[in-house]
């Protein structure tokens, strides 16, 4: 099986020193990019995140502080990554919820103005995901180790939904036994950045997700108290929400001029 390719893609992924986007640096990046034509490049490199790497985070990847105490630091390889990358769609294994939000923070830190604004991304994972059996027999069986010979009468749906909740709450040493936990642990939304601080309403609109003006739209913040874009811009959130934020800000004033 050949992927059929109208431009290069990119399959890569990062070891880290640890999973938040904004604070967390690159210890090694692996890049697969595949032509068109069928032909693979590779490219893969140790990088000095310039922050140590916790001892944890070493038993998961294997790499030391040690291991990359010689290696480039990450904006010394930003330009032949990002060579590497800007003709090319990505791909990855949570690429969309991790890989791609942390690399686009590297990028930035850099000074490498990177947009996926005509980039395709393929998340593997969640083609797994979605392509898997995920339905509450299968639920039933894999935490309960029990057939569900009712499934879709109401009764037997509703008692397996209970039994399995119990049981990933047995089986998931990180799941909170508490319902609001569970609530915001379960939810998903569409995001506006990467990192989740702005997402999108029904209308389609960039709302904040969080703090006093968690649910308003930003437009509409922004319009009402200048001074906290300021502070959104001085305040430690990741580059590329604050890219996205700053993109707002311009698209308002252009409407403005209009």
């Amino acid at each position: 099986m050949q992927l059929n390719l109208n431009k290069p893609i990119c399959f890569f992924d990062l070891e880290t020193t640890g999973i938040n986007i904004s604070k967390d640096r690159i210890v090694e990046i692996s890049i697969l990019k595949v032509h068109p034509n069928g032909k693979e490049d590779t490219y893969t490199k140790k990088v000095n995140p310039t922050i140590p790497i916790p001892p944890e985070v070493t038993k998961v990847h294997g790499i030391s502080d040690a291991d990359v105490a010689d290696a480039p630091t990450f904006k010394e390889i930003s330009k032949e990554v990002h060579n590497l990358i800007k003709d090319s769609d990505l791909g990855g294994f949570n690429s969309n919820r991790f890989d791609i939000p942390l690399l686009a923070e590297e990028l930035l830190r850099s000074e490498i103005d990177f947009d996926m604004k005509n980039t395709q991304s393929i998340d593997v994972q969640t083609i797994f995901h979605k392509m898997e059996q995920r339905t509450l027999s299968a639920a039933y069986k894999f935490y309960c180790d029990k057939n569900l010979d009712d499934a879709h009468s109401a009764e037997a749906d509703t008692k397996a939904t209970y039994e399995v909740l119990k049981a990933q709450l047995e089986r998931y040493e990180d799941l909170e036994n508490d319902t609001k936990f569970l609530a915001e642990f379960s939810s998903r939304k569409k995001f506006a950045d990467f990192a989740g601080f702005l997402i999108f309403n029904k209308e389609g609109e960039e709302c904040f997700s969080f703090g006093k003006h968690k649910g308003k739209r930003v437009v509409d913040i922004m319009e009402q108290e200048p001074g906290y874009f300021g502070w959104l811009l001085n305040a430690d959130f990741p580059l590329y929400t604050k890219k996205v934020l700053t993109a707002i800000k311009l698209r308002q004033f252009n409407n403005k001029l209009d």
